[in-house]
């Protein structure tokens, strides 16, 4: 059986693919919540500024990239914004997806804002707009969680609770 591969620090590609991909993300939900005043598009920023500060204080400062460049960018950044937690409480934690809501709203206001814009007025631009920001969140994630980050990262070896979450049908 051969030996996986993990990255101490990942390549610098890797999490500038990753941030690219979450500011496009965050850039094309901003725009489509533009459409029903700049105070929406607002309150979605600050939103998913709320949800980047809540990941890095309950879950990087615990992992095992805190202070090194980790493939989705943020260990580093970690560092620099809130000190030191403690690993074990990384692999130990178990999350559910009631507990991934959060994160699954920064697609689910853009798309279910697209859905109602369109209603009240189609357009077709509005309508490729969003069919990209599913296909980036989506398929992107997809990608990038699972080509570029997940499968060569020293944490999920160590324990990730969302490996073991989203890895369920294959263990």
């Amino acid at each position: 059986m051969q030996e996986s591969v993990t990255y101490e620090e990942y390549p610098l590609k890797i999490p500038l693919i990753s941030i690219s991909l979450t500011i496009a993300v965050y850039g094309i939900g901003t725009y489509i919540l533009a459409g029903f005043g700049i105070l929406w598009a607002l309150l979605y920023m600050i939103y998913c500024i709320l949800i980047e500060i809540s990941v890095l204080r309950g879950s990087c400062v615990n992992c095992w990239y805190y202070g090194k460049r980790c493939g989705l960018g943020r260990g580093k950044l970690c560092a620099k914004l809130f000190k030191k937690g403690d690993p074990q409480k990384f692999s130990a934690r178990e999350i559910s997806w009631i507990q991934i809501i959060p994160d699954f709203l920064v697609i689910i206001f853009p798309i279910v804002g697209s859905i109602i814009l369109l209603i009240l007025a189609f357009n077709l631009t509005l309508l490729m707009v969003l069919i990209i920001l599913i296909i980036l969140y989506f398929v992107g994630n997809a990608f990038v969680r699972g080509m570029l980050t997940c499968k060569y990262c020293k944490q999920r070896e160590l324990g990730c609770p969302a490996a073991k979450m989203f890895n369920k049908e294959k263990e």
